[in-house]
């Protein structure tokens, strides 16, 4: 069989999982779990949900400089375990890591335990068997877990981000095995999240590389909306975050079902929303000043008096609101690294 090094092609007699593993160790390749033989049947299989030449270059990822093509990302794909059909989505989320205004250097380089946060939305949630719904973060599915895990070996082995030599992250975090979730579209009282960003397609991936999810959890009266986005708001002005000091970072809030229904049943948006997180995410300047010598501030911000408050994040339209998970009144606030955009692709090969 073949698989590929960085540089060139092996050829191995033995196609034994326990003989790719063995290889991958010895060579400081794959993220430490047992890994799919990647043999030219299987890259065909995925190749075959792919348009275009499969060795054209689509990109490169930095900091390796390394150069993405079909063949690569599927050659990855089969390594994490994934079937065919969600290769579009794989692809997808690889070209958006491309994208400038995700910085994949600074996310790979900084010291920070960020990781790319995939969200799939759209026909492909249902056609390809996403969980969009209960544990949607968590184990037990296929898709999400080797979606996001394949998107992890293309920058441990097209990127070059190992653990100290490629990615400076000083203590990691669970996510960057696998960060891949569902936007519940069933349970979403509004507009898909795409839609939303101006991306009016069948089927689109998100690209947000951010922190993991912090919890909030609010079940104390049913239909105040103030009392679910005031702990929302506390959760975001924590001083420990990366973007305490950053004001073009963004803040990702994964609302879960309950908490959306209820927020839309009082006439609130998404860009309600936003702005009331905006307005009551704050602490005064001299806080952040005495915390932060070195802060990426917008310029308004610089002029303020010491008791002025100010916002976690330089503008409204920071905060991005998607709808994820099943039952229970708790929702999610990714923050991100704070020196990256997300970007949102429509779903091809």
């Amino acid at each position: 069989m073949t698989t590929v090094d960085t540089d060139r092609l092996l050829e191995l007699a033995d196609t034994d999982p326990d003989a790719i593993y063995s290889l991958f160790e010895r060579h400081g390749w794959g993220d430490g779990l047992p890994l799919v033989p990647p043999t030219p049947e299987r890259v065909d299989r995925m190749l075959e949900r792919a348009d275009g030449d499969p060795d054209e270059p689509l990109g490169v990822l930095a900091p390796r400089a390394g150069v993405v093509t079909r063949r690569i990302v599927a050659v990855n794909a089969v390594l994490a375990g994934c079937p065919p059909d969600v290769f579009p989505v794989v692809l997808t989320a690889v070209r958006a890591l491309t994208h400038p205004d995700v910085n994949i250097r600074g996310v790979n380089a900084t010291t920070h335990p960020v990781a790319p946060l995939l969200i799939v939305s759209g026909d492909v949630v249902k056609q390809c068997g996403f969980n969009a719904g209960t544990g949607a973060f968590g184990p037990g599915n296929r898709a999400n877990a080797t979606v996001g895990r394949a998107v992890r070996l293309v920058l441990l082995h097209v990127a070059g981000a190992r653990p100290g030599s490629g990615d400076a992250s000083s203590q990691g975090q669970p996510a960057k095995y696998s960060y891949c979730v569902a936007e519940n579209a069933d349970d979403c009282p509004w507009e898909s999240y795409p839609r939303s960003r101006g991306v009016d397609v069948p089927s689109a991936v998100t690209v947000h590389c951010g922190e993991g999810p912090h919890n909030v959890h609010d079940m104390e009266a049913e239909g105040d909306p103030a009392l679910i986005l005031d702990k929302i708001a506390s959760a975001m002005t924590s001083l420990g975050m990366n973007n305490a000091c950053i004001s073009m970072g963004e803040f990702f809030l994964g609302l879960g079902p309950e908490h959306a229904r209820t927020l839309a049943s009082h006439g609130l948006t998404r860009s309600d929303i936003a702005s009331y997180l905006f307005d009551h995410a704050r602490l005064p300047a001299r806080v952040f000043r005495r915390h932060f010598e070195e802060r990426a501030w917008a310029e308004w911000m610089k002029l303020a008096a010491p008791d002025d408050l100010l916002p976690m994040t330089g503008h409204p339209d920071h905060i991005q609101v998607f709808v994820v998970g099943g039952p229970g009144k708790h929702s999610s606030l990714i923050p991100s690294w704070g020196m990256t955009k997300s970007v949102t692709l429509p779903v091809s090969g």
